[in-house]
């Protein structure tokens, strides 16, 4: 118990040096006794991504295990036809897998379930996000803010996405703009940090790559205090990207119309 204690007052000073006074939940869980519940819970869905997975789940944990807080990663295998789950089976993780190809909506919202943290944050199995910028993404969480969007379009490095890509997400963003009266840079990105209160709020529906709009759009419309943060990203090393641009954008489309004439959240 003496050992669990100055582990806490170690977080604890961590914490407020990077994070400012307020813990978020994590030292009153401790008192209540419930210190091995996670504050943080990384979810992570992954479909063939076996020449990826491995690298984002090292640099995951170890980025993890350097904050200092208590945390879990769910890795949603989404019907995978190679070695994308035995890969996985090798890290400490909780491993869900679907049967067959269900989507990225989907998949987060089935980790959304199991999850356990105070703080979601969602990030791709691909290797373009980078691990190292989680903390980045978590301390606006602790100082007002209730949704952390990473921007793949603050940072100095717009162009590592395709010409085609930041085109559709200008006209996103420019739809959500005309919509919503606010202005985001990055609409579509995957890499988030969001409160589990607010996030269960959102009584999420979709099952692909609208997952990320349909997050946009009710954080913005319900008045939640939302903030994007630059990110960097990289060409992923292996595969190809699993995103349709015509059926995917043509979804993304439909679910910020939906979204927005959709009854406001309490």
């Amino acid at each position: 118990m003496v050992a669990e204690e100055s582990r806490f007052a170690q977080r604890q000073v961590w914490q407020q040096a990077h994070f400012g006074a307020k813990l978020l939940y994590s030292e009153s869980k401790y008192i209540d006794g419930f210190s091995q519940l996670p504050v943080v819970t990384v979810i992570i869905p992954a479909y063939n991504e076996e020449g990826n997975i491995g690298g984002v789940l090292s640099d995951t944990i170890d980025v993890m295990d350097h904050l200092c807080v208590r945390y879990e990663v769910i890795v949603v295998d989404d019907g995978s036809t190679d070695d994308t789950k035995s890969v996985a089976s090798d890290f400490p993780v909780t491993l869900l897998a679907n049967k067959k190809n269900r989507g990225k909506g989907y998949c987060i919202r089935k980790a959304l379930e199991r999850s356990r943290g105070d703080i979601i944050v969602t990030m791709d199995s691909d290797g373009e996000h980078k691990p190292g910028e989680i903390p980045a993404l978590i301390e606006p969480l602790f100082n007002g803010a209730d949704v952390v969007a990473g921007s793949r379009f603050l940072g100095d490095n717009a162009y590592v996405t395709t010409r085609l890509n930041r085109i559709g997400n200008s006209l996103f963003n420019a739809a959500i703009l005309t919509l919503t009266g606010r202005h985001v840079t990055d609409s579509q990105t995957g890499f988030r940090a969001i409160k589990k209160e607010i996030i269960k709020k959102f009584r999420l529906e979709s099952n692909g790559y609208e997952i990320e709009t349909e997050i946009t759009m009710k954080s913005l419309k319900n008045g939640f205090v939302f903030q994007e943060k630059p990110i960097h990203v990289e060409r992923r090393k292996n595969g190809n990207s699993k995103l349709e641009l015509l059926s995917d954008g043509k979804e993304i489309l439909k679910t910020i119309l939906r979204t927005n004439f959709t009854e406001t959240l309490h």
